[in-house]
């Protein structure tokens, strides 16, 4: 708790400055507030009792007075809601900004695992109730300390006994108060894992809603959301009912306080203890000093608040890549291509089955390699292991002899370009899409790339040629389209290895056709990995490798493998049956 909390802290070193300011000028309202009643009360004793012109002319200095501290408050509540919530929206963006740098340090297996609506959720409103505290919380607890202090010691030294039955009932409030935070802090905990679930639910529907449509679904999903939407409403009712409670209990705890401060003096004034005015001055105070008592609890039910989302702010960031750069890690440089796989295991940590199972595999440089074999034989993970989208769990996979657990992720990453099934296009232009192989390429470079993806020519075609917007995930552009930009971007990026995971399983013949033209001149002269669904695209492959769940069962040509009359051979004949 100490060490979050100092981290916590941590957060406003940027900004110190602002923050001193913010505290000043909420300690200077706080001020002004207890000084008003002392003028009134003053008035009300000496002022009136003076000769009138005598009296007005006090009542026009004191009014004057008086106004400039209202200006002065007025000034003060203005900094603290302009440039104090500045301050906290900066503190948010910077908090922001690191949660989001971690997600794109973690690894493939932890996003296996997660949810997007509800990593969403954690860099949204999270964010927000944390920077909500961050602003509001000290400034709240200085002005209630202050205020409560100074209106005790104000009282006091005008009557000791109103000041007793006044404040008698402050110990009362804030235990009434915390009793029902500690409930609150549970439901509103709730809440935010529940808003959550349904922020997952909702980006799942609409990243989906074709599917949905295509199998006239709505209703269920309709279904779905209910049952998310009623958990939700269930969690707040909870958290309404504890907030009722507290909220009307402190309201009628203040109206009593009045009413009892009144009765008491008016016996006070019958016993002639306390005159009419020291009466009137209680009463203005009563406001002054259960006021912040509120600020001071809804501060509680604040740091509840933000605190819950700030833990659940510090889980995520207390989870390390566990695919991360050695501290020694070297840039990969002049990649030739040779690549080997040396005895590899490898099963996923959620998984105790092993998927590859003392893989060994040569594979020069410029090579041309296919993968074949059944789902879930391993061929997506052989690849992915190549990247460190994995790690193995023994042996090593090396690039021209050196391990690829020695040399820096992003260097690694770098030289090598995959080209996937599921192709991925950005909200965005053409352009945009195609420099997201290189993002410092040149206009000219991108266009090239294009032109050697056969993109050129559907890209003219389009209503504002590479400055058209493809919509989320391209869905304006058909899938030959979309594939040829993936392959343009790989092309820009001139990786010497590359990865093809099914890269044209998804298409049509004709779409086929242009996009494997595409490939092959991209792997020219390049370590090039081909997992093949359709077995008539790696013909022309140096070696194929059939995978199974015993590891390598056979490796060859097309021809050799055929007449070995094997596991290819049979794969072969049951696509190209009749």
């Amino acid at each position: 708790m100490e060490q979050k909390l100092k981290k916590l802290v941590s957060y406003y070193k940027p900004y110190l400055p602002l923050f001193l300011a913010d505290m000043f000028f909420a300690i200077l309202g706080a001020g002004v507030t207890l000084v008003i009643p002392l003028i009134v009360r003053y008035i009300t004793n000496h002022v009136i009792t003076m000769e009138a012109d005598a009296a007005l002319h006090k009542l026009t200095g004191l009014a004057v007075l008086m106004l400039a501290l209202v200006a002065v408050e007025c000034f003060c509540n203005y900094f603290i809601s302009n440039y104090g919530h500045v301050m906290g929206a900066k503190i948010e963006y910077d908090m922001r900004a690191e949660i989001f740098g971690h997600y794109q340090k973690l690894s493939f297996s932890f996003f296996n695992n997660q949810k997007v609506g509800q990593l969403m959720s954690r860099i949204t409103s999270d964010l927000f109730d944390i920077s909500e505290l961050l602003h509001h919380g000290p400034e709240d607890l200085v002005i209630s300390v202050i205020k409560i202090v100074g209106s005790f010691i104000i009282l006091l030294n005008i009557d000791v006994k109103l000041t007793i039955i006044a404040f008698a009932f402050v110990p009362i409030m804030l235990v009434y108060a915390m009793y029902f935070n500690t409930r609150m802090k549970r439901a509103f905990k709730r809440n935010r894992v529940k808003i959550a679930e349904i922020n997952s639910q909702i980006e799942d529907n609409l990243s989906g809603i074709r599917v949905v449509k295509s199998f006239a679904n709505e209703e269920v999903e309709l279904d779905k959301f209910e049952e998310g939407n009623q958990g939700f409403l269930a969690a707040k009712k909870n958290s309404y009912i504890y907030m009722a409670g507290y909220h009307s209990g402190l309201g009628a705890l203040t109206t009593l306080i009045t009413i009892v401060v009144l009765v008491a003096g008016a016996v006070l004034i019958t016993g002639e203890q306390v005159n009419v005015t020291d009466l009137i001055t209680f009463l203005l105070y009563i406001n002054t000093f259960t006021e912040p008592v509120k600020k001071l609890i809804n501060f509680t039910e604040q740091f509840q608040n933000g605190y819950t989302g700030y833990e659940r702010f510090m889980e995520m960031m207390a989870i390390n890549p566990d695919i991360a750069d050695k501290p020694e890690a070297m840039e990969l440089k002049n990649v030739k291509g040779d690549i080997s796989f040396e005895n590899v295991s490898f099963h996923y940590e959620e998984n105790a089955e092993t998927v590859l199972n003392h893989i060994n595999l040569e594979v020069e440089a410029g090579s041309y390699m296919a993968l074949v074999g059944s789902s879930g034989a391993g061929k997506s993970t052989l690849c992915s292991l190549i990247p460190r989208f994995y790690d193995v769990t023994d042996g090593a996979v090396k690039i021209d002899g050196q391990d690829i657990r020695d040399v820096t992720l992003k260097s690694l990453r770098s030289q090598i370009g995959i080209v996937q099934q599921d192709v991925y296009l950005f909200v965005g232009t053409v352009m945009d899409n195609i420099r997201y192989g290189r993002p410092g390429a040149t206009r000219e470079e991108a266009v090239e790339a294009a032109k050697r993806a056969n993109a050129h020519e559907f890209i003219m075609a389009l209503p504002d040629g590479y400055d058209t917007d493809i919509g989320q995930r391209g869905v304006k552009l058909s899938g030959g389209q979309k594939q040829r930009l993936s392959i343009a971007r790989v092309f820009l990026k001139n990786p010497p290895i590359l990865i093809f995971d099914e890269a044209t399983s998804a298409l049509d013949n004709e779409s086929e056709k242009v996009v494997q033209e595409s490939l092959e001149k991209l792997a020219k002269n390049r370590t090039t990995f081909v997992i093949a669904h359709r077995l008539s695209t790696i013909r022309n492959a140096q070696k194929i490798l059939v995978l199974t769940d015993s590891g390598i069962e056979e490796e060859g040509s097309h021809k050799e493998l055929l007449e070995k009359e094997g596991i290819y051979a049979k794969l072969y004949s049951m696509q190209f049956a009749g």
